[in-house]
């Protein structure tokens, strides 16, 4: 009896110790986003504008050491840009101001420094993202008319899965007994061709269109 006593007491601090390895907030991205473009030279795609965007949502961080976390949670996302391209059935050329949400798992690695000042970390954080593509508009609108093409809708211009490498860097304050907030900048590069519209119906041929973002990240954990 006295063994599975002390095996329940063992149990019960271990895991009042997990939990109080586990910190949940919420993050506000502001972000720059642009579309990263290739395709053959008679159709010179390329990058024409870069768009403000805004995202958000829940961050949990799992310590697995004293200064190491897995960090997680879920994003909504946005990103897209203003793209160019050379259209030979108008002989112009074109623009499309795409506007896209997803929604993200990031799945990241964070290392804090040890105090760099009073309650204040440093931390790096590196892994990746997945996504998944909610929303879609091209030029403002659901819909798009490609020159010579019938109707569509914006969001069926692009594939629903998206990835990305996410690095970035920031500092953490304790504010509290177990209150932090934090600040840093990262950059989220796409991985994903986003593109099926060009290849599959407007006859294009080798399009290329992938994500990129650089947030600013503030958050609040408890």
């Amino acid at each position: 009896m006295k063994k599975l006593l002390l095996a329940l007491l063992t149990l019960g601090a271990s895991a009042g110790t997990a939990s109080a390895q586990v910190e949940i907030g919420l993050k506000l991205s502001p972000s720059i986003t642009y579309l990263r473009t290739d395709s053959p030279s008679a159709l010179n795609f390329r990058n024409d504008k870069s768009k403000l965007s805004l995202g958000g949502g829940l961050v949990v961080d799992y310590f697995f050491g004293q200064n190491y976390a897995f960090s997680s949670g879920l994003m909504l996302t946005g990103k897209g840009g203003t793209i160019r391209y050379y259209d030979a059935n108008t002989r112009n050329d074109e623009t499309q101001k795409i506007s896209l949400q997803y929604l993200e798992v990031p799945i990241t690695v964070k290392l804090f420094t040890n105090d760099v000042a009073t309650d204040t970390k440093l931390y790096f954080q590196l892994g990746g993202s997945a996504g998944a593509l909610i929303a879609g508009r091209i030029n403002d609108g659901k819909r798009y008319i490609a020159p010579g093409a019938k109707e569509s809708e914006s969001i069926k211009h692009f594939i629903v899965p998206d990835a990305a490498v996410i690095i970035g860097a920031g500092a953490e304050y304790q504010v509290g007994q177990s209150t932090k907030v934090f600040g840093g900048l990262s950059y989220h590069r796409g991985l994903v061709n986003i593109d099926k519209y060009f290849d599959k119906d407007y006859g294009f041929q080798d399009v290329t269109l992938k994500n990129n973002e650089f947030a600013l990240d503030l958050g609040l954990k408890f």
